[in-house]
């Protein structure tokens, strides 16, 4: 198998850009080149299957371009995830039925423009961190096929990350969306619990389990997350972002690290880990090791004891059939039964007191990183140790879920034996813009370490621009960064973007009434650029934020010297005239500078 390549969201929105007519032949040439006999694939569309989906994509296409930014895309769907008029089976031949609909997500991404282009082999029933649990075969790693792909979403990390995709679709429970993508040098986005509708998905543990994303880069994966995620009615556990989280981390962040990580005896693992650390730091951010007692007590939790009769459920009245279900697959959720319904509410009180321990070490920091896997294993090594092994490659995975975390695998440095050896940053719940934002950082620094020191530079911080769940504001005096108002934007979990400028028709008052100097915007027809800084606040907080606001401020549209409108401060005219004017002055520092104050 070849190294990671392929074409990225970008590449083929430029494929398509000077004659989108060409998707028929060109999506049908790249079918054609599908090898069917590539176990990573257990269903490829037919001919007809791709024609039906591009006929009436095309013609919105020609409509309305700008409604479908996936246009053409061809991705790869975890077959335990349904696709209208296919098959899906979950690795279970006994299991298989023809999907009257689409799941939810894959609906919202052909909404978008994607295309199907088929679905992929897994762990059976998603259960597994290993890849080698089907009846299909075991998926080999794309840099060794020695060594195991990691699973359960075996099949949709594998194409993806041959090229075979844009974009791919993973579920996962425990680590099944990030530790394939460690193994296979990719970036798998494991979104907060609900943001993904789980509906028309085979459940592993319907209280844990979300689609993921597996794509080359940081950016293509929040491009599809954004389009395949909302709010889904039909689905019990789905649910709405209360739009509180920040937009981004600080540009340099504070990091949780394990401070005695685990790697099972594995030095190349661990020097890989180590210079990641490295990079980290070089990169700008700060790492602190702390205690991670209670995140092992919560990962053990998930296939030692009394939530692996979750699983039980899912699998229904096939657990009654073992001989049609893969021999180790059967032992773990056989093993469910043996479990009373005390046991199972003793569990859940376990878990909800680790998961707040958890999150409230967590709320110290930017964000938790850690190895997405403490080690890899051969599939020989995995004949022998099924059980083991997959429960190694859990250590850093299977916490997060039952905790309730958005979670991100990045490629990071390789192994001196070749492979690839990730790295993945957890947060609290709703936090997947954030960590997107870091990991688009991250990827860029990670380029440049091809250099000839191997040594990692500070990136350029690239911020997204402003999303639906945040309010992008300027602040012109008391609230920039430093002043004595600023908390009212940090404590709200507001985050600095960026120091630019207003257009040229402003004037800059100071009001100096009151025990805090603030200062007054006015819009006219003449005036000058002032200095204002931009921060995203979330949406839930921005009401919050106006509350506090004394009169005769308050917010309105602001314009800036870019052409950009952002919601800032404005002031009531008919104060101006007590007021002492600054504009000359060009901005609230360099006025208080003038007067000797900070």
């Amino acid at each position: 198998m070849a190294a990671t390549f392929g074409y990225t969201l970008q590449d083929w929105q430029h494929r398509y850009q000077q004659d989108p007519q060409c998707i028929s032949t060109l999506l049908a040439a790249h079918l054609d080149a599908i090898d069917q006999q590539d176990n990573a694939w257990l269903y490829v569309a037919s001919p007809a299957q791709l024609q039906a989906q591009i006929e009436p994509l095309l013609a919105s296409y020609l409509r309305n371009p700008a409604a479908l930014p996936l246009f053409g895309v061809p991705f790869a769907v975890k077959d335990n995830i349904d696709v209208a008029g296919w098959p899906t089976s979950a690795a279970c031949p006994a299991l298989t039925y023809t999907a009257e609909y689409d799941a939810f997500v894959v609906a919202q991404l052909k909404a978008a423009g994607a295309v199907v282009i088929g679905k992929t082999n897994l762990d059976q029933y998603a259960t597994g961190l290993v890849g080698t649990r089907s009846p299909f075969g075991a998926v080999s790693n794309t840099f060794n096929p020695e060594y195991v792909s990691g699973g359960s979403s075996s099949g949709s990390a594998s194409v993806l990350a041959r090229g075979l995709v844009g974009f791919s679709l993973g579920t996962d429970t425990a680590g099944s969306g990030r530790v394939p993508a460690g193994f296979n040098n990719i970036v798998g986005l494991k979104p907060t619990k609900g943001w993904f509708s789980a509906s028309g998905v085979v459940p592993a543990c319907r209280l844990n389990d979300t689609i993921s994303v597996f794509a080359l880069t940081v950016e293509d994966a929040f491009t599809v997350a954004t389009a395949a995620g909302g709010y889904d009615a039909g689905d019990a556990y789905s649910r709405n972002n209360p739009h509180t989280a920040p937009a981004s981390f600080k540009a340099r962040p504070d990091f949780a690290i394990p401070a005695t990580p685990e790697f099972f005896g594995d030095k190349q693992a661990e020097a890989a880990w180590l210079r990641a650390l490295e990079q980290l730091q070089a990169g700008g951010a700060t790492l602190h090791p702390i205690d991670f007692t209670a995140f092992h007590q919560l990962a053990e939790q998930l296939y030692y004891g009394p939530w692996v009769a979750e699983r039980t459920v899912a699998v229904g009245e096939m657990i009654n059939r073992p001989e049609e279900m893969d021999p180790v697959v059967y032992g773990i959720v056989s093993s469910g039964l043996k479990y009373t319904a005390v046991e199972a509410y003793q569990a859940e009180y376990l878990r909800a007191e680790l998961t707040r321990q958890i999150q409230q070490t967590l709320a110290q920091f930017d964000a938790l990183v850690v190895p997405t896997s403490p080690t890899i294993h051969t599939l020989e090594e995995m004949k022998q140790e099924p059980v083991h092994y997959n429960s190694q490659f859990g250590t850093y995975t299977n916490f997060t879920n039952l905790a309730d975390l958005s979670a991100l695998a990045l490629p990071g440095p390789f192994r001196a034996d070749g492979l690839p050896a990730g790295i993945t940053l957890i947060a609290s719940a709703w936090q997947d813009r954030a960590l997107a934002g870091f990991g688009i950082q991250w990827q860029q620094q990670m380029a440049l370490t091809l250099g000839a020191t191997g040594k990692a530079q500070p990136a350029q911080y690239t911020a997204f621009p402003v999303s639906a769940d945040h309010v992008r504001v300027a602040v012109v005096g008391a609230h920039l960064t430093g002043m004595p108002l600023n908390f009212q934007l940090t404590t709200r979990n507001a985050v600095w973007v960026e120091e630019t400028q207003t257009a040229s028709h402003y004037r800059l008052f100071a009001l100096l009434d009151g025990p805090i100097k603030k200062p007054g915007l006015l819009r006219g027809d003449s005036g000058t650029a002032i200095t204002v800084e931009l921060w995203d606040i979330p949406l839930a907080r921005f009401g919050e934020f106006v509350a506090e606001i004394p009169a005769p401020l308050g917010i309105g549209s602001l314009t800036l010297a870019d052409g950009r409108v952002v919601k800032g401060f404005i002031c009531e005219p008919a104060v101006l005239s007590q007021a002492l004017e600054i504009t000359e002055f060009g901005g609230w520092r360099n006025w208080l500078a003038s007067q000797g104050s900070k």
